[in-house]
């Protein structure tokens, strides 16, 4: 066979195999199988972050995170109570997820390039977008992070929070004394107790403990400023393409519905749209469910169980909660913040 015919031969090889996999259809990954097997889906919580992962008064998992983990049960099992909760600690979450003890993790984790590269898992979509802020008693009379020099700071080891901390002490000269404790229940007791000057973390979980933990909330204040970039969402092991595109694409879901106008008082009367996009979210038009190994309706659960981003965000952290946080970067494109889905064709 000469150089010529040895050419026209791979390249139809080569044609041949891109047909096929386009046409095969979509197949259930090693996650997908397990989580069905299973009946429900573990998910690696926190446990300790009111408005995004904590037990209320009867003992059910409330937040943000734990309304992810819900919708991604609502799509893949088609009950968004089909839920167990993990509680990870900053030093055992990335652990559990690796081993296969969480099928994947909605707990406030920073997405950053070492832990994206090196750990072997996947941040896909993110569901809040944040930065670290610095809390401290009004008592201590600063009013800016300048004013730091010598402070104690309590931090959780390994956590964005310690870098941050560590970065911005070293940027303006100042010296500090870390007080390193693992578990955030008890590092909120330090800090309101007095044990440490300094509060580091997100400016959501700042203002989550002041809600929530401290015994008069109008005693501490957020210094000016906002340190580092948090953005924080799902991550699941890189084993599983299609595991991580269901993950991604429950987030995109409740998204596009709040763009659209589909809540989860309205889905089933949304579900007679003439809109295509609308109609193609919902299932009633074209078989997207397919492309991810699911039936047709799993953005409408999802939506109708657990209901569009922008109701997830105000019943939990938002003006319906007791945080009462303003949407900010964490409001659609369309209005100046951040969040954008991919078009659902």
């Amino acid at each position: 066979m000469n150089r010529e015919m040895k050419t026209i031969v791979s390249i139809t090889i080569a044609v041949l195999v891109v047909l096929l996999a386009a046409s095969a259809p979509a197949f259930a990954g090693a996650t997908l199988d397990a989580v069905r097997a299973r009946g429900k889906v573990i998910c690696g919580a926190n446990g300790n972050r009111a408005g995004f992962s904590a037990l209320d008064s009867k003992g059910r998992w409330k937040g943000m995170d734990c309304d992810t983990c819900r919708a991604i049960a609502a799509a893949v099992l088609g009950d968004s109570e089909k839920v167990q909760f993990l509680k990870t600690t900053t030093q055992t979450r990335f652990t559990a997820l690796q081993t296969g003890e969480v099928d994947v993790l909605t707990r406030n984790v920073t997405w950053t390039l070492s832990r994206d590269s090196k750990l072997g898992v996947d941040f896909v979509a993110p569901t809040f977008y944040d930065g670290q802020g610095f809390m401290v008693s009004k008592k201590l009379g600063v009013k800016s992070v300048k004013e730091l020099d010598g402070a104690s700071v309590c931090v959780l080891p390994g956590s964005t929070s310690e870098k941050v901390a560590a970065d911005v002490f070293r940027t303006y000269g100042m010296s500090y004394t870390p007080v390193v404790i693992e578990s955030k229940k008890e590092l909120n007791t330090a800090f309101f107790s007095g044990r440490c000057d300094v509060h580091v973390q997100s400016t959501s979980g700042l203002s989550s403990a002041r809600a929530t933990v401290a015994p008069n909330p109008d005693d501490y204040i957020i210094l000016p400023g906002v340190y580092g970039k948090d953005p924080m969402g799902p991550v699941v092991r890189q084993d599983d393409p299609q595991w991580r595109d269901i993950v991604a694409w429950t987030v995109y879901a409740m998204i596009e519905a709040e763009e659209s106008g589909v809540t989860s008082k309205n889905v089933d009367e949304m579900r007679k749209s003439k809109d295509p996009n609308i109609a193609r979210l919902l299932g009633t038009k074209g078989s997207l469910g397919e492309s991810l190994g699911l039936d047709n309706d799993w953005a409408y659960r999802i939506i109708k169980q657990v209901g569009n981003y922008g109701e997830v965000f105000d019943r939990n952290v938002g003006k319906d909660s007791p945080l009462k946080l303003e949407r900010g970067l964490n409001d659609l494109w369309t209005r100046g913040g951040l969040l954008y889905s991919p078009p659902f064709k």
